[in-house]
């Protein structure tokens, strides 16, 4: 059977101080934007079987605006007479279970697809295949649980697919993320498996596939690596990328080494560099060895002018002559480092777990944009 898989797409995250004409954040259009085209990918590809490995949306409870989008790209792969199977990930997975997951609803409205989305593992069998799919659960244990379940399945008479959404430590992601099961890859016992989590397409090991993202969030995603989805042929085991394109870009300028350098040359080049920048692109610009002073003296608005095309710009100085006698804490660890500090917190009277989720999920964004 021919499968096609989206990894994550994370419908409804937005950032960057810009909308578009219809005063949606650009950057959650075009999240929806990609998403929408993985899934014309994902069908053009003549598949038995579709596959969404988690993570469809940013958040457990999301807009409308979101849902509608998953909720019509549903649609499509149904009235295309196409199967399905759709697992939750961590940031769609709600910590408290007795709140509902958007997925519910989805399988309500679709109640010949197949979802995995209840802390709870399931088993789907399909013509020639069968799909063993462990959600997003609450933590490693029940995680370990289900995945030894999900072994024990195994059918003897046709092909085994395994569909879960870790973090695994023979892949190091750039960042940390919230609410992360971490699992190593020698517990993920199937035929083949396909994972969600990781935003770049990646072989584990044989067998076994991250899909990627549907999307570049940031920088710590390795915009230059494609985004798309993965075409898996079960009788061949044979995996495939399909990049999608029409992404926005996100790119790197070269850095300018300013040690030395003139106020007019650190001027110039940074000019030079900052025009380079494509129409909408997001990008950013390291000045490497700056001197303060000369760094206080550029004409800010000059180089604001230079890439006023562009949806966003970061520039990056790192000066010379300066010394941090503090030890910076790595930002990869600030969520991890806020939900130790909420554990030790007395908060009777507010909701433990919303304040560790809330407190995660902006420090996560705020270390993404800063990737």
């Amino acid at each position: 059977m021919l499968v096609a898989a989206l990894g994550d797409a994370h419908l409804g995250r937005s950032y960057y101080p810009h909308v578009t004409a219809e005063g949606v954040n650009q950057r959650e259009h075009d999240f929806e934007v990609a998403f929408e085209a993985a899934v014309d990918a994902a069908l053009a590809e003549g598949p038995g079987l579709v596959v969404w490995l988690g993570d469809i949306f940013d958040h457990p409870r999301p807009t409308y605006r979101s849902f509608r989008v998953a909720q019509r790209a549903l649609a499509r792969i149904r009235d295309h007479g196409v199967a399905a199977v759709v697992i939750s990930g961590n940031h769609d997975t709600p910590r408290l279970p007795g709140t509902g997951s958007p997925y519910s609803a989805l399988a309500d409205a679709f109640s010949g697809l197949h979802f995995a989305h209840r802390l709870t593992y399931q088993r789907f069998e399909l013509a020639g295949l069968v799909v063993h799919a462990v959600p997003q659960m609450m933590s490693v244990e029940a995680s370990l649980e289900a995945l030894v379940e999900a072994d024990r399945s195994r059918s003897l008479d046709a092909t085994n697919l395994l569909l879960t959404h870790p973090r695994v430590p023979q892949v190091q992601p750039k960042y940390s993320d919230i609410n992360e099961i971490e699992v190593d890859a020698g517990l993920i016992r199937s035929d083949l498996v396909l994972l969600g989590h990781y935003h770049n397409y990646t072989q584990v090991e044989p067998g076994m596939w991250y899909a990627g993202s549907t999307d570049s969030f940031s920088f710590a995603d390795e915009p230059e690596r494609p985004k798309g989805i993965v075409v898996l042929e079960t009788d061949t085991g044979e995996c495939r990328h399909v990049p999608v394109a029409g992404h926005r870009q996100l790119m790197t300028l070269e850095t300018v080494e300013a040690l030395g350098m003139s106020l007019g040359d650190l001027e110039g080049q940074m000019l030079a560099r900052l025009s380079q920048v494509p129409e909408g692109a997001v990008a950013r610009l390291f000045v490497e060895g700056v001197d303060p002073q000369a760094w206080r003296l550029l004409d800010a608005d000059g180089l604001r002018e230079a890439h006023r095309g562009a949806l966003h710009v970061k520039i990056e100085p790192h000066f010379a002559g300066v010394r941090a006698e503090v030890e910076m804490v790595s930002l990869d660890s600030m969520p991890a480092r806020w939900s130790r500090y909420v554990a030790g917190q007395d908060l009777t009277g507010f909701d433990r777990e919303r304040v560790e989720q809330l407190g995660s999920e902006y420090l996560t964004r705020a270390v993404e944009r800063a990737g």
